[in-house]
């Protein structure tokens, strides 16, 4: 009886001394994912990266006044992300009533923003790929009450108020960016479905930045008045693959485009200018044949940043908050292909690259948070949504 006494007293003893080193252990495990990692920029900057939660195809976020998210997944899915007070996200909810989308290739839901008035009339906007009865598609944007409850949140009184002119073949280049600018018009960028010579025409929308009032109706005093209806609502043309659109404090819109082979672009765009694409480019053709560049044809704007080779950019904000006091008016962009974080310095109507981070994967969007921390959303299945805040 003392011979098993001792044992159960030794083991006991073992147990208390041992087990919390086991379990720190564990807590250690190379599987585990850390709460935060450090990534610096090729220029010295220092980030703190926060994971969050992970998506299915993630697209695009908009924060709401609450400071919970919306944020898009391809297939079609919008939900409110509650993101508490920790780096967990408490909850996602799906949203009811969001259209059927026509999903492959780079289509599906597109961008999520806020009306400017978003808190009187808790109106939003969405960007999606339609198909037509022959097996078509193009890009809508429609706008819906959003009823924010708790349990139930949904969309209400959802109506179409822009579409892509014609309807195409194929599944990419839909662009579907979204934006206000201060004095409330609603830009849309609108890709040219890699047909390339649409976005010269002036009877199709496709390869175009488009301005409209609010409710879907057309400008008086956009650029282009006499060259037909539909061209009343372009604001500029010569545009390829769009997936990034911001305006910075003064007004000023800046828009990105994806180049062919290489030839990617960050625009100054102005209202009544023509970008040349596809008559003039940086890159070449996926096949190898050489297009001209910009500077032998000047009637067509240049970029004003260029990236030889491809960034592949996705996502823009314009920073303008108070963790990065350094930063305001910067520029930053996601990078699809170069799986980075780009920082663009911004002065007048001048702008350069200043400072890259490596993001280790693909990033589809980028967002500014209420408190100034910059927001990212990894591409694809599985991709996280990311706080990026000073590292102190």
């Amino acid at each position: 009886m003392d011979a098993i006494m001792h044992l159960l007293f030794k083991s006991k003893l073992l147990l208390t001394i041992y087990l919390p080193l086991l379990l720190s252990l564990l807590s250690c495990n190379s599987d585990a994912e850390p709460a935060a990692k450090r990534i610096e920029g090729n220029a010295g900057s220092i980030l703190l990266a926060e994971s969050f939660a992970a998506f299915n195809e993630p697209w695009a976020m908009t924060f709401l006044p609450s400071g919970d998210l919306l944020i898009t997944e391809k297939k079609g899915t919008l939900l409110v992300v509650d993101l508490g007070d920790s780096s967990k996200v408490v909850a996602k909810t799906v949203v009811k009533g969001v259209p059927k989308v026509a999903y492959g290739g780079q289509g599906g839901l597109g961008d999520v923003i806020l009306h400017p008035q978003y808190k009187e009339n808790h109106r939003i906007y969405l960007s999606y790929a339609e198909k037509d009865s022959s097996g078509n598609n193009g890009a809508v944007v429609a706008r819906a009450q959003f009823i924010p409850t708790s349990a139930k949140p949904q969309l209400q009184n959802l109506e179409i108020i822009w579409r892509q002119i014609p309807k195409v073949s194929g599944s990419g280049h839909y662009s579907h960016r979204l934006a206000f600018s201060p004095n409330g018009k609603l830009f849309i960028t609108s890709g040219e479905r890699q047909k390339q010579a649409p976005a010269q025409s002036w009877t199709q929308n496709l390869g175009k930045v488009i301005r409209l009032n609010a409710d879907g109706s057309v400008p008086f005093d956009n650029p282009f008045q006499d060259k037909g209806e539909l061209a009343k609502t372009f604001w500029s043309l010569g545009h390829r693959n769009l997936l990034g659109i911001a305006f910075d404090k003064k007004g000023q819109l800046w828009t990105h485009e994806m180049g062919p082979r290489h030839g990617d672009e960050f625009n100054l765009t102005l209202g009544g200018d023509n970008y040349g694409w596809p008559i003039v480019s940086w890159g070449d053709q996926y096949s190898g044949i050489p297009i001209p560049d910009h500077d032998s044809r000047p009637e067509f704007n240049p970029p004003e940043v260029y990236w030889v080779p491809t960034v592949a950019p996705s996502g823009l904000i314009i920073y303008s908050g108070v963790m990065f006091p350094k930063w305001e008016s910067n520029a930053f962009i996601g990078g699809l292909k170069s799986k980075s974080l780009l920082r663009i310095k911004i002065e007048g109507e001048q702008a350069e690259e200043v400072e890259r981070f490596t993001m280790e994967k693909r990033i589809r969007e980028v967002e500014q948070g209420p408190k100034g921390a910059i927001w990212v959303l990894e591409d694809e299945n599985g991709g996280r949504l990311l706080r990026l805040s000073a590292f102190e």
